[in-house]
């Protein structure tokens, strides 16, 4: 009797321990780690980009560098009718410059809403801030597994009342904070797109997503896949590379 009442005073002291171990973070706490894994300072991304039409698939590559989260420049490489084209990100601005024209194009208003080469990405998608703990807020509202990995399940909206996605739901990594799935919402609830993780790697001290799946509800197909070929951390980019002068060069 006596061990069996020891039994139930361990189990007693022992099980808040345990809960607090498995509780899940609050959702600003998780965001703010995601930001931590994945935001970083200078870096230079090869990249091909698969865009699966209705009736067929080409691929796209290209090379960027990018700095923090306010600027980044990308130099298309492939196919031979997209080498050339390049694309200057600085702040919530966008330029495009096309070499068959000639012309550097300012993509603003209605053209945001466009898709990038035809993919499932648009050019609002590109202007995104990448960082989650300043632009949303929501709770952890379940767990699931993806890919193996344990995940917290956040239903988030934007604090901005002008933002493209006015909810999103999260799939985070529990260990590694990295996002492996994301749904993009309308306000009226609708489901505009899906980015869904299909590998992860290990790039140095992060594991990040090498090859993400995104699909536009709204467009046929079977949708884009991003993958990273190469990415070097901590990269030395000279500042001209984010310039206008450099779309031309």
């Amino acid at each position: 009797m006596k061990q069996a009442a020891a039994v139930i005073v361990l189990f007693l002291v022992l099980a808040p321990a345990r809960a607090a171990a498995t509780a899940p973070e609050s959702a600003g706490a998780i965001l703010k780690k995601v930001d931590e894994n994945r935001v970083t300072g200078n870096k230079v991304i090869l990249s091909e980009m698969t865009i699966h039409g209705r009736r067929f698939s080409r691929t796209v590559r290209a090379r960027s560098w990018i700095q923090g989260t306010e600027k980044s420049f990308s130099e298309y490489l492939e196919p031979p009718r997209e080498r050339g084209t390049k694309m200057l990100k600085l702040g919530d601005q966008l330029w495009t410059y096309y070499p068959a024209s000639d012309r550097v194009i300012l993509i603003a208003g209605h053209m945001l809403r466009q898709s990038v080469m035809g993919s499932d990405l648009s050019y609002e998608d590109m202007l995104e801030d990448p960082t989650l703990h300043d632009s949303q807020q929501g709770a952890v509202s379940g767990e699931e597994t993806l890919l193996g990995r344990p995940c917290w399940v956040l239903d988030l909206r934007a604090l901005r009342e002008d933002a493209a996605y006015p909810s999103r739901r999260l799939w985070v990594d529990r260990e590694r904070y990295t996002v492996m799935r994301e749904d993009r919402f309308a306000r009226s609830g609708r489901l505009l797109k899906t980015a869904v993780v299909e590998s992860v790697r290990r790039f140095g001290d992060r594991w990040l997503p090498d090859r993400v799946r995104f699909k536009d509800a709204l467009k046929e197909g079977e949708g884009t896949v991003f993958a990273i070929l190469e990415i070097q951390f901590d990269a030395a980019i000279p500042g001209a590379v984010f310039s206008k002068a450099a779309l031309k060069k």
